[in-house]
């Protein structure tokens, strides 16, 4: 970041110097000052510290939004430390791969049954520990975020930038001093990115805790909110409180609305940029590991309707074929992408390999490039489903329900939803004699899944669903039921 950055360690008090006032987080309606937030952060750190966390070492950080997740999070950078973030619930099977590959020296969260971690942070007040400040120290990773391979098996992307950050460089069209409302959960890579983004720039953070369409609108107009980042669901669910609710809102205040992280309908889109204007609603396309990425303004994609964008500074962007060769303008091939400083410049893996053709770098994605330097994606990744903005990989869902007795072999595909944009969809072979029910295999995928990867559908048949080599025939299952075949 150069001489103007500042350590992620510092830049809580660099904001209380500067703006003492000025609130950094509004929690159910109450204000904590970037003060405050320091304070307790450091207290947390030194409670961190007292466990045996110290520079470059891994934290696990599992627990719901809410205050004691940001002070737990600057507590890690204070120490020089990486916090490695998922989600509060995940089931054992799941937390445990990911804790085996991070090899955490701290968990902080009530892990699942069954799990063998590090230590757990102990559940002691900060009474006892000191709010004032500790030495500067910069972690030489400033998140490492989970995310679920191409087979399933949890990965982890360690990001490769140290833990600084110049507090005037706002990220994504972001503004220093911004109030940003935060609907998404923060084990998410983008709101955790994004949010994080708007503390180190001095916003005031509007969390909101869970999503509800209708607060977060009332929630955008009463505090003034500027920027504000939603998955296409949530757009949705907004959208859907109809014509009579929606037109008591205008939000003036609000500058940007940027979706990210599934596709978004046309239609859907459409209907927001005829309500807020082109130039309020934005698109963003990248991956966790920051390979690259794309933007585009409601205003643009109008014109180029369909398209996430063209590459942004920093990046190139190229259609391959199977081969490795680019493809000419407006064939399909594969996506890749390169950074400024080369693959492998933005991240590394921990429980995977990437896939590079000389110094570009795959997102897994098809798509094409039309004359003026625009994407248009034409596919997701061949398995994976996207639902609610979240990947979810058919193995994953498959081999936990393949665990039943009565489940001959099981394929997991993705439909089209409304609301979801996919959903899962699970087509269950059992043996001829089985008895069992649909409610009875969603019981005991919710003991091994988390949530928000249960099939929200199921189909049983007694029919094979695997050819002699084993292999699912998911495309032709997906194309049958959508009456493509």
């Amino acid at each position: 970041m150069g001489r103007d950055s500042v350590a992620l360690s510092s830049i809580l008090a660099y904001h209380a110097h500067r703006s003492p006032g000025r609130a950094a987080l509004i929690v159910d309606g109450a204000a904590v000052s970037y003060a405050e937030l320091d304070a307790r952060s450091n207290r947390r750190a030194r409670k961190l510290a007292a466990q045996g966390v110290g520079a470059g070492d891994f934290v696990t950080v599992a627990l719901p939004n809410g205050g004691r997740f940001y002070e737990t999070v600057f507590a890690i950078w204070k120490l020089g430390a990486v916090p490695n973030v998922v989600a509060a619930k995940l089931p054992a099977p799941e937390m445990q791969a990911i804790l085996d590959l991070a090899r955490p020296v701290l968990y902080v969260g009530t892990p699942p049954a069954g799990v063998v971690s590090a230590p757990v942070e102990d559940e002691g007040d900060l009474d006892g520990y000191a709010a004032d400040p500790l030495p500067e120290a910069v972690s030489p990773h400033w998140k490492a975020m989970t995310s679920g391979g191409s087979t399933g098996r949890p990965k982890v992307i360690v990001d490769a930038m140290p833990a600084r950050w110049n507090p005037l460089e706002g990220f994504l069209g972001q503004q220093p001093g911004d109030v940003i409302l935060n609907p998404g959960p923060l084990y998410h890579n983008a709101p955790f990115h994004c949010i994080h983004m708007g503390l180190f720039v001095g916003a005031t953070i509007v969390e909101m805790g869970s999503f509800d369409a209708l607060r977060s609108l009332e929630l955008i107009e009463r505090h003034g909110v500027n920027w504000v980042t939603m998955v296409p669901t949530m757009m949705h669910r907004i959208w859907r409180l109809g014509p009579e609710q929606l037109a008591r809102f205008t939000l003036p205040s609000l500058r940007m609305m940027l979706h990210m992280a599934a596709p978004c309908a046309p239609w859907l889109k459409e209907a927001w940029i005829g309500w807020l204007g082109g130039e309020r609603v934005w698109e963003y396309y990248g991956t966790t590991e920051g390979i690259g990425s794309t933007m585009i303004s409601g205003t643009d994609w109008l014109a180029h309707r369909g398209s996430v964008g063209r590459v942004r500074d920093g990046y190139q962007l190229a259609i391959l074929d199977a081969d490795g060769r680019p493809r000419p303008t407006g064939e399909v091939g594969e996506v890749f992408f390169r950074p400024a400083g080369g693959a492998g410049s933005t991240y590394h893996y921990l429980g995977s390999d990437s896939r590079r053709v000389g110094e570009w770098e795959s997102t897994g994605d098809l798509g094409h490039v039309d004359a003026d330097g625009y994407l248009y994606l034409s596919d997701r990744r061949n398995d994976l489903i996207i639902s609610g903005g979240a990947n979810i990989y058919p193995a994953e869902v498959e081999a936990a329900i393949d665990a039943h007795p009565a489940v001959r072999s099981c394929a997991v595909i993705g439909l089209p939803d409304e609301e979801w944009g996919a959903r899962v969809h699970a087509i269950v072979q059992t043996a001829v004699d089985a008895d069992v029910t649909e409610a009875e295999l969603l019981d005991f995928a919710a003991a091994r899944l988390a949530r928000y990867k249960l099939p929200k559908s199921f189909e049983l048949t007694t029919e094979p669903l695997r050819d002699e080599a084993g292999k699912v025939r998911r495309v032709a299952l997906r194309a049958a039921r959508l009456g493509t075949a």
